[in-house]
């Protein structure tokens, strides 16, 4: 594992198919390794690392790109799940739209979508959401902080929507969730002081 030089750098921006076999590039934040013609979203510089082998990039942990095919074999999709779920567990608080996920992760929206749908049973967006406010739950419990900053916190910074997706998905808003499953801890408070 090696630093990308300026040469292997612009085979990378520019796509460049001619560099193909002579090296293969590795994104740290997601994973996942390309050769140097991948058309993927390009990725922040200091993120890249690069291998002469996929084999090396293989050793090394990373993924083969489903989009650029460097091992020449396809990534099976219940790995690159596990791979956009893992990110989507890390990240739940940045903005996380299918369309970043599937660019992020180096498939497209449409192809993402119906896989994720078939190993999981939920969309990415449901999968995200369920994190968001499984998180959400967690901060309630344990945190004074308001409602709009547990939203905020967990990636949904509009905090009418936040109260309405919360109380769908747990059938109660935040602040009752709040009172519900802090009640006990206060009660154990007042018994102990008895």
């Amino acid at each position: 594992m090696n630093r990308m030089n300026d040469e292997q750098w612009q085979a990378v921006a520019n796509n460049d198919g001619s560099y193909d076999g002579s090296f293969f590039y590795a994104v740290k934040t997601t994973g996942i390794f390309c050769r140097p013609s991948c058309r993927s979203k390009l990725p922040n510089r200091e993120n890249i690392d690069f291998f002469l082998t996929a084999d090396q990039a293989l050793a090394a942990g990373f993924r083969p790109c489903k989009r650029c095919k460097p091992t020449g074999e396809r990534l099976p999709d219940e790995e690159w799940i596990a791979l956009v779920t893992a990110y989507a567990d890390a990240h739940y608080a940045e903005a996380l739209t299918l369309a970043t996920l599937a660019e992020l992760t180096h498939g497209t929206p449409y192809h993402l979508h119906r896989t994720f749908r078939r190993i999981t049973g939920l969309t990415p967006v449901e999968y995200v959401q369920q994190v968001r406010i499984g998180q959400a739950r967690r901060r309630l419990t344990e945190s004074d902080a308001s409602i709009a900053e547990v939203g905020r916190a967990v990636g949904l910074a509009n905090t009418p929507y936040f109260i309405t997706l919360f109380k769908k998905k747990t059938g109660q808003t935040p602040e009752a969730y709040r009172r519900q499953h802090r009640q006990p801890n206060k009660q154990q408070t007042e018994e102990t002081r008895s």
